[in-house]
């Protein structure tokens, strides 16, 4: 780090600390040439995350849409908001451990219907209603047919 009253290159580290809010630490720093003292803040770098949609179009992650669209599949089921909430970070973990800029929504659609098939089928097939457009009754079959020859 450099010093920012002598531009010097070495400085030590006198005090860490993290914030109030858990998410930079604070360190006191001295520098090694004119030992005056300053403060510096280290936070994690955040890689914005970008999903494309079937059109092509691109929008920004936003954690509320996706949990939405779970707890709407999940409504009046035996699902709980934790399971929901654990659904949700699961998935954004895998998105940003992906270090990936941009990602599909249908790669995250998949995702979701994959983790919610495991927890519940009628919450399953709900969400596979609306992502995948069923367009009528057959369709819709199909659907429930591949969930009964998976059992």
């Amino acid at each position: 780090m450099r010093c920012p009253y002598c531009d010097f290159f070495e400085t030590k580290v006198i005090d860490s600390r993290p914030t109030e809010e858990g998410q930079t630490i604070r360190r006191r720093r001295e520098c090694t040439k004119c030992n005056k003292r300053f403060t510096t803040y280290e936070k994690i770098e955040e890689i914005p995350l970008v999903l494309v949609k079937k059109d092509g179009t691109r929008q920004s992650y936003n954690r509320n849409k996706l949990l939405n669209g779970i707890i709407r599949a999940c409504e009046k089921r035996p699902v709980s908001i934790k399971k929901i909430e654990g659904i949700a970070d699961d998935i954004e973990k895998e998105l940003y451990n992906s270090m990936e800029k941009e990602v599909t929504t249908r790669y995250v659609g998949e995702r979701i219907m994959s983790k919610l098939k495991d927890i519940d089928e009628v919450a399953y097939v709900r969400f596979a209603s609306v992502y995948r457009q069923f367009k009528d009754i057959n369709t819709f079959m199909d659907e429930l047919k591949k969930l009964l020859d998976e059992k």
